[in-house]
């Protein structure tokens, strides 16, 4: 799924199935935000993480970097995609479960969690060989879940950079790489139509953070007076003028990894387009069959923001998006650009599917 799961909001804990025929598990909820794609993450030029930028470089920082573990962060990570791997192991929505569920849950601390997860992994020869191979020199008592988490970004960087699109390669000179359409829109996309006020640079982002109105949906991140809003960057940088405000996202091979926004708002690359050329009107009258979920049996109550009128005022009032008026033809070019980000190599990443793992774990349900 384009490195992605396909779906709004991802099912982790208790979930079976794989990508859109993923099911949820009885008393899950779902994780709240959009599980992004790391195409070219390992690239020096990305400096932080998620939604929320709540990984960043921070070079006075004890452990080099802004993150939510705090001085429990181990010593020794170079980039932010490292520190990356080491927080899904900790969400008890995402990868660790409810405290009783297993050992790992149960033990409470970040860093004891690490250490349990290192403990596991190491019991099995074939990963110790593996661990062996990527550090030597390292003693096995001195390998940590960091280590780990640094083996898996290396894979990251390596098996999903992308750089050979129709763009790519009309950058590198090749005047044909691209159609007349998707010249145009290029023209629109960094003039006019002004995409590329934020989504500048070479992987089309800046890394800044705005407010644009985005639908939201699901259980939310616990904030708001009812527990059920996300208020993005805000909470991070522990500025109220930062609330709804999410990372601008970068676009390389943005047709292939749908849905759209930080909540998976907008299934279709369309749908999500026209929601930046007038975001407070497309938000207001959001159509709710964008959304793609996995299956649950258990009633949930994914839009009680979206059913609140003043919540959805105060996502509105923040908007910093000015409405942008494009013609037919001019929409046609501009998408057609979109998808000459698309680096044809990335179109079918079944080989990076191993046959098998050392745990002997099954690949699939």
């Amino acid at each position: 799924m384009a490195t992605g799961d396909g779906l709004s909001l991802s099912t982790g804990v208790g979930g079976h199935g794989l990508a859109t025929a993923r099911a949820m598990g009885a008393g899950r909820e779902r994780v709240p935000r959009n599980a992004p794609e790391i195409f070219n993450r390992g690239h020096a030029f990305f400096t932080s993480m998620f939604w929320d930028s709540r990984i960043a470089r921070d070079e006075d920082d004890p452990t080099g970097f802004a993150q939510p573990a705090g001085s429990d962060l181990p010593l020794g990570f170079e980039h932010p995609l490292e520190v990356q791997a080491m927080f899904p192991l900790t969400s008890d929505a995402e990868m660790r479960g409810n405290p009783g569920e297993n050992e790992i849950a149960n033990a409470g601390s970040n860093p004891a969690i690490w250490d349990g997860l290192e403990a596991r992994v190491m019991a099995i020869p074939e990963y110790q060989e593996l661990i062996a191979a990527a550090y030597p020199g390292v003693p096995a008592e001195d390998i940590g879940c960091e280590h780990i988490a640094r083996a898996i970004a290396a894979f990251e960087a390596d098996a999903w950079r992308s750089d050979d699109s129709p763009f790519d390669r009309y950058l590198r000179g090749n005047r044909d790489a691209m159609s007349a359409s998707a010249k145009r829109g290029a023209l629109l996309f960094y003039g006019r139509a002004g995409c590329g006020d934020c989504h500048s640079g070479v992987f089309q982002t800046d890394l800044e953070h705005y407010a644009i109105a985005m639908p939201q949906l699901g259980p939310g991140k616990g904030q708001g007076a009812d527990g059920d809003e996300d208020l993005g960057r805000g909470p991070i940088s522990g500025d109220s003028a930062d609330d709804f405000k999410f990372r601008t996202p970068p676009l390389r091979n943005v047709a292939l990894t749908g849905p759209y926004g930080h909540s998976g708002a907008y299934r279709t690359l369309e749908g999500v387009v026209r929601h930046h050329l007038n975001p407070v009107r497309s938000l207001r009258d959001w159509d709710r069959s964008q959304v793609l979920l996995s299956v649950s049996d258990d009633p949930e109550d994914l839009f009680s923001v979206m059913d609140d009128p003043a919540k959805v005022q105060a996502i509105a009032k923040a908007n910093e998006l000015g409405r942008v008026r494009l013609t037919k033809w001019q929409f046609d070019d501009l998408m057609a650009f979109l998808h000459a980000l698309t680096d044809p190599a990335m179109l079918d990443l079944r080989s990076e599917v191993p046959l098998r793992v050392p745990s002997g774990l099954p690949l699939a349900d």
